[in-house]
């Protein structure tokens, strides 16, 4: 359904449907970066932006995803404006992580890989990424033969083993995977577009500190 605001057009799209037609994509992914269909990031909705793609218009070439959640304290031009940062293997624009979710789940490969950059922090670090704010390039993802590869069942489960990941966040987990070792096909957005607190993290931070002095 379209609707028009000023010079603005807006399309209304259902979810629901748009993951029926990702039905065999998605139900991949679940079993690697969900802790079930019926878990909170098991969800569908948490899986669209890594096939969307597939399925959108040709001729969206372009198009920004963001959480409901989010305050924006500057014009979101601004963060369209992104997109001409790109560089020529750039697909996807994403910050990264900023807590260490994802040094934990990488602790297994980061024991048996010491000095590798998995999981550690900036700016040097692999933090891996929050999906919270992305930026698709369509168009290029449509023409990248290693991103179709790379979301193949084949890919998925190679990565997955070679880190012994399992992931529980949907399609960040996915981005994380991935870029681990395609650094190439992401670009990082500055951590103020996408600037997360998280009180639980926060939590296990004191904690530890506090067992540290101990």
């Amino acid at each position: 359904m379209w609707f028009r605001f000023n010079d603005i057009q807006i399309k209304s799209v259902d979810a629901d449907d748009l993951a029926k037609k990702m039905h065999q994509l998605i139900a991949k992914m679940q079993s690697y970066f969900s802790h079930s269909p019926s878990a909170y990031y098991g969800d569908s909705l948490f899986f669209l932006s890594i096939g969307l793609y597939k399925i959108f218009d040709p001729n969206v070439k372009k198009i920004i995803l963001l959480d409901a959640d989010l305050k924006f304290k500057q014009d979101i031009a601004q963060l369209n404006d992104k997109f001409d940062n790109f560089a020529e293997t750039n697909l996807i624009g994403i910050a990264r992580d900023g807590q260490p979710v994802y040094r934990h789940l990488f602790w297994q490969y980061r024991k048996e890989n010491p000095g590798t950059r998995v999981g550690d922090p900036p700016p040097n670090g692999l933090t891996g990424f929050n999906s919270g704010v992305l930026l698709l390039d369509l168009e290029k993802m449509r023409n990248s033969n290693l991103y179709s590869q790379l979301i193949t069942p084949l890919s998925v489960e190679t990565l997955t083993k070679k880190y012994y990941f399992k992931g529980h966040l949907g399609d960040q987990d996915f981005f994380t995977l991935i870029g681990m070792d395609h650094e190439e096909l992401f670009y990082v957005l500055p951590c103020n577009w996408n600037r997360q607190l998280c009180t639980w993290c926060m939590f296990i931070r004191l904690f530890l500190c506090d067992f540290i002095k101990e």
